[in-house]
């Protein structure tokens, strides 16, 4: 197992994948879904979590980065809405901020989907049910 794939917790049989690895199987799922959902090739990270640097920290601030913006955007517009927001969580903790759900509100409001989604399958169904305009 390489390194990125031990990113994550052991909890008693069953290992749990962190934040990041399971954005990372995602993202996997999606370039081999590529054939079927032509759509996906614009699916795209928003890097605005982890530790920095205090003055990159400063830095992207200045540029432009706020908190909470989701994790996902897939700017493909379906069913109604202008593309769709993923807010990627572990299967097991991690919660939302104020900030998060602020901007889930937020984009909800103004013509998007946007979802927190706990796991990459969460997210893969939700993103078919996107793709498919099925409403859950």
């Amino acid at each position: 197992m390489t390194r990125s794939n031990m990113a994550g917790a052991y909890t008693g049989n069953r290992y749990l994948p962190l934040e990041a690895r399971e954005q990372e199987m995602l993202f996997e799922w999606a370039a081999y879904q590529l054939y079927t959902y032509p759509e996906l090739q614009s699916m795209f990270a928003i890097p605005n979590g982890g530790s920095r640097h205090p003055a990159e920290a400063r830095n992207l601030k200045r540029q432009g980065v706020k908190p909470g913006v989701p994790d996902i955007c897939l700017p493909v517009p379906k069913g109604g809405y202008h593309g769709m927001y993923i807010e990627m969580k572990r299967l097991k903790g991690g919660r939302l901020s104020d900030d998060q759900s602020a901007w889930i509100a937020m984009l909800q409001r103004n013509g998007y989907r946007a979802v927190v989604c706990k796991g990459w399958k969460s997210a893969r169904d939700a993103i078919l049910d996107y793709l498919e305009e099925r409403q859950r």
